[in-house]
């Protein structure tokens, strides 16, 4: 892990811009510096860094996505932990035994720039594997005092079109409702708006039905498009 790390930072390095590290810094308002590598030399960096891993084990893969995320100095490598998680050698591994690896990035990195991409696509990837478990956790989640599990709750299904289970949907919602917490009411509008590309009458349904207790910002996101 100690090449891997040492390789990818090299590579990121390589394609930064450090002109453009404070303003991505204060952007996100991070603790943590930046190199100044946008979003697509990012991937591209991390396609390349990691082409050609294989993993023996579940274990050896955690093992080192938990060492990219916990060994970070610059904020783009944590945002390479997240893509090395998602790498095709890691598909056999998305399944519920992943979510507390999940759940530990989730709760230190406590921001939306890292939670979104976990919460939408890896634990999207672990409830379609696992649905029994993982909605019962989301469940869970939903209730959670941590703010970023019960963001993560609300959007894992974000990418489900016709799979959404509509109910597990409104019940990761219902515990957020009357919270003024800024995320989650983001949240809460963004997973509405999004099943409303497919079926946009259950969205006017569940609106009108909770209209006194959907804020103002979820109801205006939920219906955005309709």
């Amino acid at each position: 892990m100690p090449t891997l790390r040492t390789r990818l930072r090299a590579r990121l390095m390589a394609v930064a811009d450090p002109a453009r590290a404070p303003a991505m810094q204060a952007y996100m308002k991070s603790a943590m510096p930046f190199l100044g590598v946008a979003a697509d030399p990012l991937r591209q960096t991390c396609k390349v860094a990691f082409a050609g891993l294989t993993y023996a084990s579940a274990d050896d893969w955690r093992g080192d996505v938990l060492a990219l995320w916990g060994g970070a100095k610059f904020r783009e490598e944590r945002y390479a932990a997240i893509e090395l998680s998602g790498v095709r050698a890691a598909r056999p591994f998305q399944r519920f035994d992943a979510l507390a690896m999940y759940e530990a990035m989730i709760v230190s990195g406590a921001w939306w720039d890292y939670v979104d991409p976990i919460a939408t696509q890896r634990l999207w990837a672990v409830l379609c594997a696992d649905p029994g478990p993982m909605k019962r956790a989301m469940r869970q989640w939903s209730h959670d005092d941590n703010l970023w599990k019960r963001r993560s709750a609300i959007l894992c299904q974000l990418k489900a079109k016709h799979s959404t289970d509509v109910r597990l949907l409104f019940s990761c919602i219902e515990p957020s409702l009357g919270n003024k917490e800024f995320f989650l009411r983001k949240a809460i509008g963004w997973a509405l708006r999004q099943y409303a590309r497919t079926d946009p009458a259950e969205v006017r349904r569940y609106v009108r039905g909770h209209a006194t207790v959907l804020s103002n910002l979820s109801r205006r996101e939920a219906l955005k498009r309709l």
